[in-house]
């Protein structure tokens, strides 16, 4: 959680901190000039913003969980490539601005308060309300990128609070830190996860099928590297450096990360030569703000001086003698003299020369004229009806974008039928139910009685299951949704030790394409699968016992050559008993333990086994060294054969070891993890392959008849193993997996991974279901 949480850390404290900024100096603003009743403005302007933000973030969360699979990947990888796009931006932005930020938002507040309050709300909401949309876009990037939200949600919330905090320092002239250094030491960090970001995007939109090259991959280190170590960890969720990347993934994170980087740097360096030419400059004179911004790396400090222009240079400071709010509202008439005579109303007395500075300002600020310029004559009445009416305007900037982002993911999402509550118990299943409308449907599934139950929406001609919910328990409600098309449907409620009830069926008329269903397997469908594999495992071991005394008898009398063929036989056998590894209990680490975890490494005396047998047939080992763990292999290999026929082999096991021992073949055997020395992962991957193929016969007859298509796919994936492994080894001498060339070996493990692509759905089909 928290690898991924920096990004969006860095994000919150940048954004947070570049949006305070420009909320400060026009609080500040608006105080020193007198014009503090004009601060809800602000603030509107502000929470308008935010709402916009929220709103966004919705639209985008809500809006793509509704595409295809294919669709999100798209949509989530033009998006990364925005954010990518305005975050660079910003960078560049923030480290130009930094140091004349102060300057340029007063010149828009004094602009703002000559023409109105409208125009204060506009500025504070765009001052905001782009960091807020560039907040939202890549918190959800970064949390598509990381599959979970908490991380890069926390992450933001502490980077928003520290970034407020730090901005009510510089308010309150607690804090003075170098802006200037702090946005070009975080762009630059920023710019490295933005490369991240860029290459998660560009390999989302391969995924998606709007770039090429998917299967193009520059490098595949998913099984020489632990993904879930903390090191791969933390680069996967902070830097998006993936232990697998395509050529475009790669050449777009290294060309981004070149090209910005450098421009990044040389502006950098650029700005060290400009203050003096600043100064010098005849503009200087006439603009002291910038100027003193220049001459000050540090602007900010200006937010909590006591005189708001005595950090500028300006005339009229605290330390001149005049009011500090008195000069700014000047000022500001000053700049727009015509557009405040224009406001002169009847009778108003207009500022003279020869009056004190300031004074007439002020004093028309507070007697002569409400916030919006109106004459306190005819405003009385007004101010009362605003004063009942003001929280209309906060109100509606919320609700607005709330609103909208509503219509909108209430627009892009499917819509379910009109839901039906169906009531579940122990002697009647689905009261309440009729033909519902084709479509997608939402049903309320009550459990009435007193007992937890399986339900499942079923086609009673056929048994077959269009969806289900495990575990509903008594007095509670949970929703099962479904696409329902013309045909028969009836639910099966099968109570904690009762039997199974089935509903009345309903027709449902019409077209259209429906949820597909799975016909179930019982315990009674594999009974017959288990025996003929059970039948098989017990015949290698028998096979294996013989095996396991050979090579036992070729170390005792001291012939090590001959031990490290038969040792290879051996290992094969043991390998393509893959399917029944969940029933060995403790003698599979007795027969194929690893040294991995043990304190000792290789010299552990716990190793043992095959591999502790070839490392030392492989690595110089006496004959004497050897003895002791080849008599405990095969003594151990003796008693798993002997243990075997009374071990307990869940017949739900079957369909999940399809998919696995080809797990643990791209894991552990493609990536050479498991070599001691002998250079012949490849072959235990192929017999890894026979036992596969063994499984899935027995499990054919099943499979056929549930995904006809399905077995026709898988036999041409194997086929196209089958022939890169056989390629790869003449006789017994098989070519180390090391000593494969990149095209090879991605090749091969390219071609394990869309077999188990494809094997993917097996457990599913045969899941053991108590409708069946």
């Amino acid at each position: 959680m928290w690898d991924d949480a920096f990004p969006s850390f860095l994000i919150g404290l940048r954004e947070g901190l570049e949006a305070g900024l420009i909320v400060s100096i026009l609080v500040a603003t608006l105080v020193r000039a007198g014009a503090g009743k004009r601060l809800p403005q602000v603030w509107t302007g502000v929470l308008a913003a935010i709402a916009l933000a929220l709103s966004f973030g919705a639209v985008l969360t809500f809006t793509a969980a509704s595409l295809s699979a294919t669709a999100q990947e798209a949509f989530g990888g033009t998006l990364s490539v925005v954010a990518v796009a305005f975050v660079t931006a910003m960078v560049f932005w923030m480290r130009r601005s930094a140091r004349s930020l102060s300057g340029e938002i007063k010149e828009k507040v004094t602009g703002a308060l000559a023409m109105g309050s409208g125009v204060l709300v506009v500025t504070s909401f765009l001052a905001v309300g782009r960091e807020g949309l560039e907040t939202a876009l890549f918190l959800w990037t970064t949390a598509q990128a990381a599959g979970e939200s908490a991380g890069p949600l926390a992450g933001a919330g502490i980077g928003l609070v520290l970034a407020a905090g730090l901005c009510w320092g510089l308010y309150r002239r607690v804090l003075r830190i170098n802006l200037t250094k702090f946005f070009t030491r975080t762009g630059a960090v920023l710019i490295v996860i933005a490369a991240g970001v860029l290459g998660y995007g560009l390999r989302d939109l391969q995924e998606g099928g709007v770039l090429p090259g998917s299967t193009a991959y520059a490098f595949d280190l998913g099984g020489s590297i632990d993904a879930g170590s903390w090191y791969s960890t933390l680069l996967q969720g902070v830097l998006n450096i993936t232990p697998a990347m395509t050529w475009l993934q790669v050449a777009g994170y290294a060309g981004y990360l070149a090209v910005v980087m450098t421009l990044f740097a040389r502006g950098v360096r650029t700005p060290a030569a400009k203050p003096s030419a600043t100064r010098s400059a005849p503009t200087a004179a006439a603009r002291p703000e910038p100027t003193a911004a220049a001459a000050h790396p540090e602007p900010e400090p200006a937010i909590g001086e006591a005189g708001p222009n005595s950090a500028a240079g300006e005339p009229g400071s605290a330390s001149g003698g005049d009011r500090p709010e008195s000069q700014p509202l000047r000022a500001a008439a000053g700049a727009a003299p015509q557009a405040a005579a224009a406001r002169q109303e009847p009778g108003s007395q207009p500022a003279a020369g020869g009056q004190e500075p300031g004074s007439q300002p002020v004093a028309v600020a507070a007697g002569s004229r409400d916030a919006d310029g109106r004459s306190e004559a005819g405003g009385k009445a007004g101010r009362g009806a605003r004063r009942r009416a003001g929280w209309v305007v906060p109100v509606a900037v919320v609700a607005v974008p709330a609103v909208v982002a509503g219509l909108v993911v209430a627009l892009a999402r499917p819509k379910p039928g009109s839901g039906q509550t169906v009531a579940v118990s122990e002697t009647e299943c689905g009261k309440g139910f009729s033909a519902p409308r084709t479509g997608r449907q939402t049903f309320r599934m009550q459990n009435t009685g007193s007992k937890t139950s399986e339900v499942y929406l079923i086609d009673p001609g056929s048994n077959a299951v269009y969806g289900e919910i495990e575990g509903l328990a008594p007095g509670t409600t949970r929703s099962l949704v479904a696409t329902v098309a013309g045909g028969t449907y009836a639910w099966r409620c099968v109570p904690t030790g009762g039997k199974a009830v089935t509903s009345r069926p309903v027709t449902v008329s019409g077209q259209g394409g429906g949820a597909k269903a799975v016909v179930p397997v019982s315990e009674n469908d594999l009974a017959g699968p288990l025996k003929a594999y059970r039948a098989y495992v017990g015949q290698g071991l028998a096979t294996l016992v013989a095996q396991t005394r050979a090579l036992d008898a070729d170390i005792e009398g001291g012939y090590l050559d001959r031990a490290r063929g038969d040792w290879l036989t051996a290992h094969l056998t043991y390998s393509s008993l893959g399917a029944a590894y969940g029933t060995f209990e403790d003698f599979d680490q007795k027969i194929n333990g690893r040294a991995d975890g043990l304190p000792g490494g290789v010299a552990d005396k716990d190793f043992a086994g095959f591999h502790r047998i070839e490392y030392g047939l492989w690595h110089g080992q006496s004959a004497e060294q050897l003895k002791a763990p080849a008599r405990a292999l095969a003594d151990a290999v003796a008693g798993l054969r002997k243990a075997f026929p009374a071990q307990d082999f869940d017949p739900g096991d079957l369909p999940l070891r399809a998919h696995e021992i080809l797990e643990n073949t791209l894991q552990f055997e493609l990536t050479a993890d498991t070599d001691e020395g002998s250079g012949t992962n490849l072959a235990t991957a192929d017999a890894n392959l026979a036992g596969t193929r063994e499984l899935l016969t027995v499990l054919k007859p099943l499979l056929t008849t549930r995904a006809p298509k399905l077995l026709p796919a898988v036999d041409a994936d194997i086929a196209r193993l089958q022939g890169l492994l056989d390629a790869e080894h003449r006789g017994t001498v098989w070519t180390p997996v090391e000593q494969l060339d990149t095209g090879t070996r991605q090749r091969i493990s390219g071609a394990t991974g869309q077999l188990l692509e494809d094997l993917a759905p097996v457990p599913d089909l045969l899941e053991i279901r108590k409708s069946a």
